[in-house]
């Protein structure tokens, strides 16, 4: 089984821990190796103190998405912190990363602030940045029960070198997570499985009449 790399997007919103939890408990395998990825915004000022500021807080909130993985024994994880986010550039800069360390999957945790959404808008194809399945995972609330849902967003197939993709979310199908239906049995044929159904046919009666 071939080693997988998973990105999952580290943001103070409660989509982005939505979409991780999500992902251990429905994409982890066995020796995948998830990457949290955090980037903050770059600032105009020189200051040095507030840079590390920047990088000490998303390393901080990517430690507390890394206590999440902590139920699930034997998951790989590292902590990617970069700066290059803010406005138009966050996308770009994400999608550089995850070309960079060759990610399988990209997970990210939908909201209205979303760097999906400012791509979708900027441009018509965007899913050849990734070069790799992106999924969207957007938590809602149903009244008035308040239970919460799952909803997977197929944002882009898998993407290879010769694929457009074009991630027009009005276009985009929302469904509902569910488990997946279980194949009925294989009940190996018999050529009579029921003794009452056989069909006795007796033999010709072989006595000549003569007048």
């Amino acid at each position: 089984m071939d080693l997988r790399k998973i990105v999952v997007i580290v943001e103070d919103v409660e989509a982005a821990r939505t979409a991780l939890k999500w992902t251990l408990n429905n994409l982890m395998r066995y020796g995948d190796l998830i990457t949290l990825l955090h980037v903050f915004p770059t600032i105009r000022s020189k200051s040095a103190s507030k840079l590390r500021h920047l990088r000490l807080n998303g390393y901080q909130l990517a430690l507390s998405f890394k206590d999440l993985c902590t139920t699930f024994p034997n998951t790989k994880v590292e902590i990617i912190v970069t700066e290059g986010g803010g406005g138009d550039e966050e996308g770009r800069k994400i999608a550089a990363v995850v070309r960079e360390i060759g990610a399988s999957v990209l997970v990210v945790g939908l909201h209205d602030r979303s760097f999906l959404y400012k791509m979708a808008v900027e441009e018509d194809d965007i899913a050849r940045n990734f070069k790799c399945k992106v999924l969207a995972i957007k938590s809602s609330t149903e009244e008035p029960q308040k239970t919460k849902n799952v909803e997977v967003i197929a944002a882009a197939a898998a993407v290879d070198t010769g694929s457009s993709t074009n991630m027009d979310f009005s276009q985009i199908e929302i469904a509902k997570l569910q488990a997946p239906e279980i194949p009925p049995q294989k009940i190996p044929y018999r050529i009579c499985p029921d003794p009452s159904a056989i069909i006795w046919r007796s033999k010709k009666s072989r006595t000549r009449w003569t007048l």
